[in-house]
């Protein structure tokens, strides 16, 4: 276990905006930084960051939390490996309460274990390529293709000997169990018998996006035609290939940088075009392109440009990528390499200047490309070409900005010799079909989310009086202004009460109606009488998810003043001392105005049911004390009370 004190200090250090920096493309946006949510698919940014609180929160999902949670969400850890990836991060030290054997920890969670475990071949595999005799017909492979030793390091790339049970061996002699080894895809069952997954084979480790190994991609060195050349660690709990890029982690940066990113095929494409200085470079993994790949990608650059082999395989694979990237609206370009070259070969045998520009002159945006692509398969048939020019529009028509549709329909109908508005028509008929489906709701639906508006004359009356706003406000405030001093020397007040003294002083003898609030109203009460008030992070880490949820919904506003608004504006902003007195006033009077009126409420059911004069005298005087007291606090908060 984790002591308090590492955790403390974990906290304090990291920052946020670092930590999810390498995950989103943030921009800055006020006293916040915003970008693409991670957790949801979304085209508009609505995920910001508040590196002032240590927070995150996206409007879009309601994802929330802090860098502890973002972690644990994205990676699927638990909060103890969350916290130690943290301090591996930044170098911290931890001090642990008792102590874990290795094997104790590959039991802490199921998915950790499968990641130690591969991280684990990772180091097996890379020893055994080194390896002078078990390893020197992968170590030649990879020198002959021109590798040097730093970069077969770079990518842990590794050699799995021809044994059968050579891993197996070695992974049970670490204490890795059989369960555990067949779920990682590294060793299967054979004839009663364990066998390794990878043999005779030259190994690439494919990394997610935090730089832990999550499965292997692994080339034959054999000339059998009857196994496969390529084969894939199986989907795992840790791998699914189609949410992978090869070569992301050491990519994601260059990409960021040069905000572009150069989508090859192969994993040697990745790696030779690295090693000549070209980083912003991953691949597919010989699988087709998928949505989740693009949503990968589209988190770090929205310019991506396809790189592929000039052979028809490669040009159909290129087409076929298209959609995808353009659903997510990325601006795609595509580069057909010269016949019988790959990226590979090409930065080989020319270099890294030539390879760049090549892609420079050649480069083409995806509709010039497929254009001319279709119209050189299909001649002069004009029922192919039909064909292909719908086939062009399906491309256009699921872009999702109107203007670039509006762009692209112009220039194809340029490029084809065909009306504009035949072309708009088209496009416009493949939308609809595409959404109608998702744009009828049925009624019950829609009676099933308005249960207010669809049947309002049924529904009952509410007979309680619902605290929660009141109550949640008053929260908001001790948690956004707790430790400032209320005092006012100007308006000749200069008292150090805090916020905190003052609106707990206020509330004497009230109890929340919520639970939750209540709870944390008690937090600050006791706090206070120990002669401490708590400060926004005690809330943010509270080890009461649903009290670190409550915090951070409510210290992360969905919009803020700009900066810059008085500038753009001639408009004054208020002061931010005068905005948080004046809530603070309006705020406790509407809370006391609602508990008044609640028994105002309940003292007239009571008279209602009294038949002695002298009790309903009494009640009466108290009803009418009840009655001042709501006039009083309607006047201070600058409503009419009409009753």
């Amino acid at each position: 276990m984790i002591s308090q004190q590492s955790i403390h200090r974990i906290l304090e250090t990291v920052r946020i905006e670092e930590v999810i920096g390498e995950y989103v493309r943030l921009k800055r946006s006020g006293s916040n930084l915003i970008g693409l949510c991670p957790f949801h698919n979304e085209k508009t940014p609505s995920f910001s960051v508040s590196p002032a609180k240590g927070i995150y929160k996206c409007f879009g999902c309601g994802a929330a939390g802090n860098v502890v949670k973002f972690i644990m969400d994205h990676e699927h850890y638990s909060y103890p490996e969350a916290l130690r990836y943290l301090a591996g991060k930044y170098n911290i030290e931890i001090e642990e309460i008792r102590t874990e054997s290795p094997q104790d920890k590959i039991q802490e969670n199921r998915k950790e274990s499968l990641l130690v475990l591969n991280s684990f071949a990772q180091k097996f595999y890379t020893e055994m390529l080194f390896d002078p005799e078990k390893g020197a017909a992968g170590l030649s492979y990879f020198r002959e293709r021109g590798l040097r030793d730093d970069t077969i390091k770079k990518f842990q790339l590794g050699f799995a000997p021809p044994q059968e049970q050579s891993f197996y061996q070695a992974a049970r002699s670490a204490g890795f169990q059989d369960e555990l080894l067949l779920a990682s895809g590294l060793v299967s069952m054979r004839n009663n018998r364990m066998v390794d997954f990878f043999r005779e084979r030259v190994l690439f480790p494919i990394h997610n996006f935090s730089g832990r190994v999550i499965g292997f991609g692994g080339r034959s060195l054999r000339n059998n035609k009857n196994i496969p050349k390529y084969i894939n660690t199986p989907q795992t709990e840790v791998y699914d290939k189609s949410h992978s890029l090869f070569g992301i982690f050491f990519a994601k940066n260059a990409i960021r940088k040069a905000d572009a990113c150069i989508l090859v095929e192969g994993y040697m494409d990745v790696i030779a075009l690295s090693e000549s200085g070209i980083e912003n470079v991953v691949a597919s993994s010989g699988t087709s392109l998928t949505a989740e790949q693009a949503h990968l990608i589209r988190r770090l650059t929205n310019n991506i440009l396809l790189l592929y082999d000039g052979d028809p395989a490669g040009i159909k694979a290129a087409l076929r990528g298209i959609d995808i990237l353009l659903e997510e609206d990325l601006n795609v370009r595509i580069v057909a390499l010269p016949p019988n070259a790959d990226p590979d070969s090409f930065v080989r045998a020319h270099g890294a200047d030539a390879l760049k520009q090549y892609m420079q002159e050649h480069a083409a945006d995806f509709m010039v490309f497929k254009t001319k692509m279709l119209l050189q398969e299909i001649g002069n048939d004009p029922f192919q070409k039909a064909e292909a020019i719908r086939d062009i529009v399906r491309s256009i028509a699921i872009i999702p900005d109107a203007l670039k549709r509006a762009l692209f329909i112009k220039e194809c109908a340029t490029l084809l010799h065909t009306s504009e508005q035949i072309l708009i028509s088209e496009a416009n008929k493949i939308r609809r079909n595409r959404f109608s489906r998702e744009a009828q709701i049925p009624r019950q639906e829609v009676a099933l989310l308005h249960p207010d508006i669809a049947d309002s004359h049924h529904q009952p009356i509410p007979t309680t009086i619902n605290f929660d706003l009141q109550e949640r406000d008053v929260i908001r405030l001790l948690l956004e202004y707790g430790h400032e001093v209320i005092g006012d020397a100007e308006e000749g007040n200069p008292s150090d009460e805090t916020v905190t003294e003052m609106i707990l002083d206020d509330l004497q003898g009230f109890r929340f109606e919520n639970p939750l609030f209540d709870k944390i109203l008690q937090e600050y009460v006791q706090s206070l009488q120990a002669g401490i008030i708590p400060d926004q992070k005690h809330f943010i880490h509270h080890p009461d998810k649903d009290i670190s949820n409550l915090a951070i919904e409510l210290l992360h506003p969905a919009h803020q003043v700009s900066s810059n608004w008085e500038k753009m504006h001639d408009i004054s902003v208020t002061s931010k001392q005068f905005v948080y007195r004046q809530d603070i006033r309006s705020s406790i009077c509407r809370f006391k105005l609602k508990h008044i009126q609640k028994k105002i409420d309940d003292l007239c059911q009571h008279i209602k049911t009294l038949t002695d004069p002298e009790a309903l005298a009494q009640q009466l005087k108290i009803l009418s004390r009840y009655q001042e007291m709501k006039k009083e606090i309607a006047s201070e908060l600058g409503t009419v009370v009409i009753k």
